[in-house]
């Protein structure tokens, strides 16, 4: 009996153990490009949108996926600001050098220049090697990602629209409170091997914190559904909270990641409209069974109207501005065992990791130790993701105008 316990014992040390890894999505709030953006980024060529997104650029390129908003069509027309947006196609190369993998193009604003604005948008963003969905010229598959080795489906509508798009609705991907349309495409992605789906919703009542209940109702739907692995939103250009619905993590409205509102001259917006988040999806990826959002980290933003600068808030809070957007922000969405406020910093010595993450703990909060400098080959992921200098998730062939189906693609990134 001794001998057979021993040989059972030995026979399940043997036995292969289930892992799982987890990778990092970074999804963020709306770039809305009112006039004085585009005049601050005015130069004698063109435009430059680069230096309002320095400061989150580490960030970013720290996720294994990042994911941006664009709200207003990119086109080479004379820029123009609310209520018709036309934004210089320049902000593409901005984006694309931030550290943005893929953007999602559907909101109220996308036919703002009608169809040739869709179709300047999306050329813009391909010139980058950006990777798009929400909006296209004819109708296509869902828009599959490879992170690492993992295929992520990224779903785009909007709930907010004015245009009639009946006749070609593939210009922009619209939905109201019933979610079938969107558990479709999800269906459709996982037959095409989506681990992962990731579906971004234009959604809200403008400058309202507070979720609607067009809202509620599309997010009870997603969120219940087996298909769906994460729900992030924007369009109220404030923070809206998270909210638990059915065990899933909701992220109802991410802010405004750069926009020109609740400037001086626009007295009636409150300054709430400075404030955005990244959000730091944490997935877990068994190597079999289903992918979970285990939690939601959030790093508070600001615009700082001097610049435009995007700014994460929490390490400097010095200036009032600062803490107080850093109040308002964690004080919509609080913290609770599936998501919490970040401050991010940059590594303390040469070799240590390049960024590292405390929880919120005052300015005067002890930094924690430096990671001991090892090899880039001997960190999770970094060398597969550096290799050749190509991004850390590739576009997956699928859909009608796909470059090959399954077959990755590398998007086209700039140096770090």
């Amino acid at each position: 009996m001794r001998r057979a316990l021993l040989l059972a014992a030995a026979l399940l040390l043997l036995a292969p153990v289930a892992s799982a890894r987890t990778i990092t999505v970074a999804v963020s709030g709306d770039l809305l490009i009112h006039e004085p953006l585009w005049q601050q980024a005015r130069t004698a060529s063109g435009y430059d949108f680069r230096p309002m997104l320095r400061r989150v650029r580490p960030l970013l390129h720290e996720a294994d996926l990042a994911i941006c908003h664009v709200e207003t069509p990119l086109t080479a027309r004379a820029p123009s600001s609310f209520p018709v947006f036309s934004t210089p196609v320049q902000l593409a190369v901005a984006i694309r050098r931030a550290g943005f993998d893929a953007c999602t193009t559907a909101s109220n604003h996308t036919l703002d220049q009608g169809p040739d604005g869709v179709r300047q948008t999306l050329r813009a963003l391909d010139r980058e090697g950006v990777a798009h969905t929400g909006s296209a010229l004819a109708r296509r598959g869902p828009l599959l990602l490879d992170v690492d080795g993992i295929p992520v489906a990224l779903l785009a509508y909007t709930q907010v629209h004015y245009e009639d798009v009946a006749g070609a609705p593939w210009l922009v991907n619209a939905v109201d409170t019933d979610a079938r349309p969107i558990l479709a495409e999800a269906r459709r992605a996982r037959a095409l091997g989506a681990r992962i789906v990731i579906v971004n919703v234009h959604w809200g009542e403008e400058l309202r914190a507070e979720p609607t209940a067009d809202q509620l109702a599309l997010a009870g739907q997603l969120a219940r559904s087996p298909l769906i692995t994460a729900v992030v939103g924007q369009h109220a250009h404030v923070v809206q909270p998270i909210r638990m619905i059915a065990g899933l993590p909701v992220l109802f409205g991410e802010g405004n990641l750069l926009s020109a509102q609740a400037k001086d001259d626009s007295p009636k917006l409150p300054a709430e409209s400075q404030d955005g988040l990244i959000g730091l999806l944490r997935i877990r990826v068994p190597d079999e069974g289903r992918p979970v959002l285990r939690r939601i980290d959030y790093v508070p933003t600001y615009v700082d109207h001097d610049g435009f600068v995007v700014t994460p808030v929490g390490a400097n809070r010095s200036k009032p501005e600062y803490a107080a957007s850093w109040d308002r922000t964690v004080g919509t969405i609080g913290r609770g065992p599936h998501y919490r406020p970040l401050i991010h910093q940059r590594g303390l010595t040469k070799g240590a990791w390049p960024l590292w993450w405390i929880r919120r703990g005052g300015p005067t909060a002890a930094p924690r130790p430096a990671a001991p400098s090892r090899p880039a080959a001997d960190r999770p992921g970094r060398a597969a993701r550096r290799a050749g200098g190509c991004g850390r998730a590739r576009r997956r062939g699928s859909g009608r105008g796909a470059r090959g189906r399954g077959a990755p693609r590398p998007a086209r990134r700039s140096s770090r």
